[in-house]
């Protein structure tokens, strides 16, 4: 197995054809079958599906995809080093976020990595909190944020954000508007009507299941109250529960950082933060405890602090920060 054989497993997989990613490789599609074939013999495990329309990777496919990119990736940064001076930190470096957070805070924080650290090779792992804080056990990200988990045995966990759940929904009956208690000043100063917890738990509700960190917070509101959950509607996909919220078939709960992505619905669009209890999430970047943390990997966890302190600055995220100003750095 070499470099080249990767970049055409690559070429092959994203193609989803064999005669297509020959194509564009410029090179014959019975040399490149050859070569697909000698890597799966290689490995001892089929690489992909074939039928007529094309080629599907299988989950052995799958995880090859993922370390292929990284290694052909840290290739590139070898020839770079071996081309060149160091002009400061380089190296590659996975980041594992909650799928939640991933929108508001990743797309700054790459596109200001590009232009102040190019050499460094910034990976994302966007997934559930639970999943988030396995792959920083696993050793699979360099640096996570981890949500409500202050601390974790073998990670080092720095406090940075702190966040209210709102609930919010098109409220076109005025079920929410009915229980709305008089706007307050939150995070930032925005102002917020705030709905009693009991109040919103009787709403016909749009949620997540229960592996789901959102849904877990509000079925331990639900259960210290002794409130019945109203649900309408349950499905994992965030997409679906969007669209059933945004068309009016139910409200949901959401964290502060996800308010940008709900669907705004003119007048009757009601958002609220959740009081009594004051439903709230909160933030730590997290490291492996056992080595020291690599340049790499300590800019890009200062360029995540940095970029929430920007945002809650800005008003573009209506949460507390709680990193101080050196909290990557320490």
């Amino acid at each position: 197995m070499d470099l080249r054989t990767l970049r055409y497993f690559i070429a092959v997989l994203e193609a989803g054809s064999l005669s297509r990613a020959a194509g564009s490789l410029y090179i014959a599609q019975p040399a490149l079958t050859a070569q697909i074939k000698k890597l799966e013999a290689e490995l001892g495990a089929q690489l992909f599906d074939r039928s007529h329309a094309g080629v599907t990777p299988t989950p052995a496919g799958m995880q090859l995809y993922e370390d292929a990119r990284r290694l052909l990736s840290d290739a590139d940064a070898v020839r770079e080093r071996i081309q060149r001076l160091p002009q400061g930190p380089e190296g590659s470096v996975t980041v594992a976020v909650p799928f939640l957070i991933a929108s508001l805070l990743l797309g700054p924080v790459l596109a200001a990595l590009k232009a102040s650290h190019p050499r460094i090779r910034v990976f994302v792992l966007d997934d559930l909190s639970l999943m988030v804080k396995k792959a920083m056990l696993d050793r699979r990200a360099d640096v996570g944020i981890l949500v409500d988990t202050p601390q974790v045995e073998g990670l080092d966990c720095r406090p940075l954000a702190r966040e209210s759940i709102f609930v919010c929904g098109l409220d076109h009956g005025g079920a929410l508007a009915a229980h709305l208690k008089p706007a307050k000043r939150g995070a930032r100063g925005t102002a917020r009507p705030e709905v009693a917890f009991a109040d919103a738990a009787r709403l016909p509700l749009v949620l997540q299941s229960r592996r789901f960190a959102i849904r877990q917070r509000v079925e331990e509101a639900a259960a210290a109250l002794g409130v019945p959950l109203n649900l309408a509607h349950e499905h994992d996909s965030a997409r679906v529960i969007r669209s059933l919220y945004g068309c009016g078939a139910g409200y949901t709960f959401t964290p502060a950082c996800a308010l940008g992505d709900s669907p705004q619905g003119g007048a009757d669009w009601v958002v609220a933060r959740v009081v009594e209890p004051a439903l709230q999430r909160s933030y730590v970047i997290a490291t492996p405890a056992d080595r020291a943390i690599d340049p790499a990997a300590q800019v890009v966890a200062e360029a995540l602090v940095d970029q929430t302190a920007r945002l809650i600055r800005e008003g573009r995220w209506e949460a507390e920060l709680l990193a101080a100003p050196d909290a990557a750095r320490a």
